[in-house]
């Protein structure tokens, strides 16, 4: 999920099976019936003692299986591990898993229950010890982020549609921030290139007590040195200069640091034991986003003023909010999943209050198509681990 930067003038089933061992019969001494002091051996058959043992189960697909039942020791894989002083300049695959199923002529819908629905299963939903991190993002074309279907949305994916997938997943608290981009065809493939790059560019600058404005532009040089042909015309792929990354602290998806994608200047350093997400957003247009559209993300004010509320349904909304989200992004879609309903007023209210903060869809000129890549790092002492970097992208 994005930050924006302040304005100057973000079916399968599951199967555990076990296998079965037992113990051989044995022989035990038990008194005869001949007298004080003798005694005979009888065998006596031993009850079996049945051994459970867990064999790990296999993903389906689309992904339905919860991971522990994957990784039954309970030791799960680490991300990539990279050190602070490696130059990796290669490019991660795009062709990313959960992507696969996605195509034109699919409703945007369909599309976000897909993929939530692999994620809950996944991370095995439980309330606030895991599940969702903020809704799914599915901004489109010359929408950046902060876009997800609200109810009742009618839009079909298209063949020339750009789309970005924006996933957050938490456990106990602890977010991962992950984004890539998908087109259907060739001719927005250098934009898709040089944003992606740009993010790798991020990671490879990022670590402890690097500067912000530095790794913002290392970021910068990379993305804007990409052109994109269409037709005719030749644009400079442009960073989207009011779109940060940022660090993450629990149950909160914006920390305390933004991550610039160009050269701001910033002195601020990372420190050890920080979670950052690297997130990059390139665009046709001006490269710059301002809100527009229906709003669809909200989020819990962490430090949100206690003031008195007027309406009866804010209050009772405010509860469930509490109740089910805390502090974690929440959209309209997870409202209706709940059973709420006409909340609308109430929820504008809690914005208006200053109590819960909305996040409308971010957008760059019409025509304009953007890009996005993330990736979630932690700052270990000694090596920095790409938390979201998987096999697949």
């Amino acid at each position: 999920m994005s930050e924006i930067e302040p304005k100057k003038l973000e079916n399968g089933e599951n199967h555990m099976v076990e296998q079965e061992d037992s113990d051989d019969a044995e022989e035990e001494v038990v008194e005869g019936a001949g007298g004080e002091g003798s005694a005979q051996k009888k065998k006596k058959k031993k009850k079996k003692s049945k051994k459970k043992t867990k064999v790990p189960a296999t993903q389906t697909e689309p992904p339905r299986v919860g991971l522990s039942k994957i990784f039954t020791t309970g030791v799960y894989p680490e991300g990539e591990l990279q050190d602070y002083a490696e130059d990796n300049r290669s490019i991660a695959r795009s062709d990313n898993t959960l992507g696969k199923p996605l195509n034109p002529g699919m409703s945007m819908i369909d599309i976000a229950n897909l993929i939530e629905d692999g994620t809950r299963a996944l991370v095995e939903e439980n309330g606030f010890d895991s599940g969702i991190g903020f809704p799914t993002g599915l901004s489109i074309n010359d929408c950046a982020a902060h876009y997800t279907p609200n109810a009742g949305d009618k839009r079909i994916l298209q063949q020339g549609d750009i789309l970005k997938v924006d996933i957050g997943v938490h456990v106990k608290g602890k977010i991962c921030d992950s984004a890539f981009t998908l087109n259907f065809g060739p001719t927005y493939n250098e934009l898709l290139e040089a944003v992606q790059a740009a993010t790798n560019a991020g990671v490879r600058a990022a670590g402890i007590d690097a500067r912000l404005g530095e790794i913002g532009g290392a970021i910068q040089e990379v993305m804007e040195s990409y052109e994109v042909v269409i037709g005719t015309e030749t644009k400079r792929v442009k960073c989207i200069r009011n779109l940060n990354g940022h660090s993450i602290h629990p149950y909160s998806i914006h920390g305390d640091k933004s991550v610039p994608i160009v050269d701001n200047g910033d002195q601020t350093k990372m420190e050890e034991g920080e979670y950052f997400a690297i997130e990059t957003f390139g665009s046709t247009g001006r490269g710059y986003v301002i809100d527009q559209g229906e709003c669809s993300h909200y989020a819990k004010i962490a430090d949100a003023p206690h003031v008195p509320l007027r309406l009866v349904t804010a209050k009772s909304l405010l509860k469930t909010i509490t109740a089910s989200f805390g502090t974690l992004p929440f959209c309209r879609r997870y409202l209706d999943r709940l059973g709420e309903s006409k909340y609308l007023l109430g929820l504008n209210h809690l914005v208006s209050q200053g109590i819960v903060q909305d996040y409308p869809p971010l957008v760059d000129i019409p025509g304009s198509m953007t890009a996005q890549y993330e990736h979630t790092i932690l700052l270990r002492p000694t090596r920095k681990e790409v938390v979201s970097r998987g096999e697949d992208y």
